[in-house]
């Protein structure tokens, strides 16, 4: 009896597991990118963040947001559907910044943890006057 108890415990506790996992899922290719030492001069930097809908249902991204105004955003507009990939721009404007930088842009996702965070890195050399 006590091991009837526990198998049906197991396929229950199985079957909920299950269900947590069903739905979009955002697996992102890199979440930081670097670009390194750049000239103020160079102009604005983009980098490019890769992902695929590893769920089982589409995916949609409802909102990306910048951490400040000196990076501009693009991202995949429709929905992604399982397998599909999709994408997230961020533009950064050194100009008038120069030194070390690290923004963070925030996508907000229809996912079960709907919120994820990439990041763009680098250093501006300033312009010479």
């Amino acid at each position: 009896m006590r091991k009837l108890v526990l198998l049906a415990l197991a396929i229950v506790f199985s079957g909920v597991m299950m269900a947590q996992q069903s739905g979009p899922a955002i697996s992102w290719t890199k979440t930081v990118h670097d670009f390194g030492t750049f000239n103020e001069s160079d102009g604005i930097q983009t980098a490019v963040f890769e992902f695929t809908n590893t769920g089982d249902k589409a995916l949609f991204l409802t909102n990306v947001k910048a951490s400040c105004g000196c990076t501009a955003t693009d991202y995949t507009k429709e929905p992604i559907k399982p397998g599909e990939s999709g994408y997230v721009k961020a533009s950064y404007n050194p100009k008038g910044r120069p030194g070390k930088f690290s923004k963070q842009i925030t996508v907000t996702t229809n996912e079960f943890q709907p919120t994820s965070v990439v990041r763009i890195t680098g250093e501006v050399i300033p312009a010479e006057n």
